[in-house]
């Protein structure tokens, strides 16, 4: 249980017991807040509850406040409790208390941080879902960064979480990528053959063509579009999979859009719509009535043409999603998404799905920054930003920072020069830095003869430092922030949580020396143990955002 958690059921209690004495008339216990105060010198933590029930109470918050200190019972783990103007309770927790954070991360490890929210519910994440068109695009990363980082905590708050791939593998954008493969192979024959205006320019359009040429010479000449779709689609297909590995995205489901197709579901859940009532034509086209559901205008789901409209896969797809059974969908997109997402759902309503056990993130936009200027980017001309190209140049960990740096609300601009600088500016740098000085510390202790299980016995009250105790703090943090991250579905939490546990330490690190020939022994071990949990939990928090931590830089 997080101490935020325990502080809450205590305090709870403090209500019952004031209200079996008299001391507070009979009312429905309230859910009992606690917060972070403003200022540290307030206390650890903080609860407003009183406030809250004067109007219920029918008396002052701080008559309020003072009976629930009045009544709180005996723990190891609180100091003190405080009232305050105009009826806030400050707590202190007790100095063993925080020291006792030092021995739960080396017990726990890869464990610490762990709640029970999600015992027991199965999730489902879906995030990046690029076309098979080109190679992932720094664009589309930020998605599959989010719903990684937010896969991995979620796993920590006890979940069962599926993190899966759409693949839009069917439809117009694989035909034109066909076309646009042919024409680049016959132009390797020498034949007279030109990209129009809607095909796909990349260079790595002509590498595809290239692998056809030399695999197979002149003899694809007479195949049909769909042949080199198909095999291009697969190609780039593998390319992706293997450019987000790079940034340590692997998904658990890969799911094809053409397999809706290929097993039917997709007009299974056409026919299903339109048994319904909810499907009918015009101008040749069929339309589903949004309009029930809280749409300004129906939408056609298939074209004249007899072919789906975009957002009748999509539908079907969420149709399957929900007959699969989890608790939970969380659908990570881009900006674009933000109309299609909510016609998507009312068309699994139609079908006959309650839409709540899904939650739609959307994130904006990434504009990439390099000497000053920003980089332009379209898929289709060629021109855009490769994942790998920015891999090449600034490594993995500071794409997945970066990416998960601000709330998905606010646009990025990932600065290339700042992610290669080798300073406290940078935040990579910043977070990964408290890491590699804890190595350091212990590559120094070993050469200099110390054994490495010097401080296995420390004695833990001897962290007395301002410095230590603040690290401590921040430390036991950080199961809240697992909990606050799985409520929201918001990853940024873990990042500004890495950067203010960096913030606690490093000053720690400045003045709570270990290695010099002044410190006394019992404290030297207790350093040694307080700086070995620092190691451990800094590495396990960089795990958590997908990225290494360094035993040097």
């Amino acid at each position: 249980m997080s101490i935020h958690h325990q502080l809450a059921a205590v305090f709870q209690e403090a209500i019952q017991a004031a209200q079996a004495d008299g001391a507070l008339p009979a009312f429905a216990l309230p859910e009992v807040v606690i917060e972070r105060p403003r200022e540290t010198s307030f206390g650890d933590y903080a609860t407003p509850t009183a406030l809250k029930l004067a109007r219920e109470a029918r008396m002052a918050p701080l008559k309020i406040a003072q009976a629930m200190v009045d009544h709180l019972p005996a723990t190891d783990y609180i100091a003190e409790a405080t009232v305050a103007p105009p009826g806030f309770i400050n707590i202190r927790l007790t100095e063993a208390r925080l020291q006792q954070v030092v021995a739960n991360i080396l017990a726990e490890g890869d464990e610490y941080g762990r709640i029970h929210l999600g015992d027991g519910q199965k999730v489902q994440i879906e995030c990046v879902s690029a076309n098979p068109t080109g190679p992932i695009h720094i664009g589309r990363t930020r998605g599959g960064v989010m719903g990684d980082t937010l896969a991995r905590a979620m796993r920590l708050a006890g979940y069962e979480v599926v993190l899966e791939y759409y693949y839009n593998d069917a439809g117009r954008q694989i035909t034109l990528l066909g076309e646009s493969t042919k024409i680049r192979y016959l132009q390797l024959l020498g034949q007279d053959a030109e990209l129009g205006p809607d095909l796909y320019k990349g260079d790595y359009i002509i590498d595809i063509a290239r692998q056809l040429y030399e695999a197979h010479g002149d003899t694809l000449q007479n195949e049909p579009t769909e042949y080199f779709g198909s095999y291009a689609k697969d190609k780039i297909s593998q390319s992706q999979k293997e450019t987000l590995r790079r940034i340590n995205i692997v998904f658990d489901v890969y799911y094809n859009e053409q397999s809706l197709y290929e097993t039917g579901r997709l007009w299974e859940a056409l026919e299903t719509l339109q048994d319904k009532g909810y499907v009918y034509k015009k101008d040749g086209a069929q339309w589903l009535k949004t309009t029930e559901f809280g749409d300004d205008a129906d939408r056609v789901v298939i074209k004249s043409t007899g072919e789906p409209a975009y957002r009748m896969p999509d539908i079907a797809y969420h149709w399957d999603k929900a007959q699969r059974g989890f608790d939970l969908v969380i659908d990570i997109f881009g900006p674009d998404h933000h109309a299609l997402a909510p016609q998507v759902l009312m068309g699994v309503q139609a079908l006959g799905y309650p839409t709540s056990f899904v939650r739609t993130v959307l994130h904006q936009i990434i504009t990439i920054i390099k000497d000053g200027q920003e980089v332009k980017m379209s898929t289709r001309a060629g021109t855009f930003v490769a994942l790998d190209d920015i891999v090449d140049e600034v490594g993995p960990d500071p794409i997945r920072y970066f990416m998960i740096s601000r709330s998905g609300n606010s646009p990025i601009d990932f600065d290339l020069d700042l992610a290669l600088e080798q300073s406290d500016k940078n935040p990579v740098y910043y977070i990964q830095n408290a890491h590699v000085r804890c190595a350091g510390i212990f590559r120094k202790w070993a050469e200099a003869g110390g054994a490495p299980d010097a401080d296995a016995n420390a004695d833990l009250s001897l962290l007395t430092h301002e410095n230590e105790l603040a690290f401590m703090r921040k430390a036991m943090e950080l199961s809240a922030v697992i909990e606050q991250m799985t409520i929201t579905s918001e990853p940024h939490h873990i990042a500004f949580y890495a950067y203010d546990l960096a913030a606690a330490f490093h000053p720690a690190y400045e003045n709570c020396r270990v290695l010099n020939d002044d410190v006394p022994e019992p404290l030297r071990h207790a350093r040694l143990h307080f700086y070995r949990s620092a190691k451990r939990l800094f590495a396990h928090v960089l795990d958590l955002m997908g990225m290494s931590a360094p035993e040097v830089m």
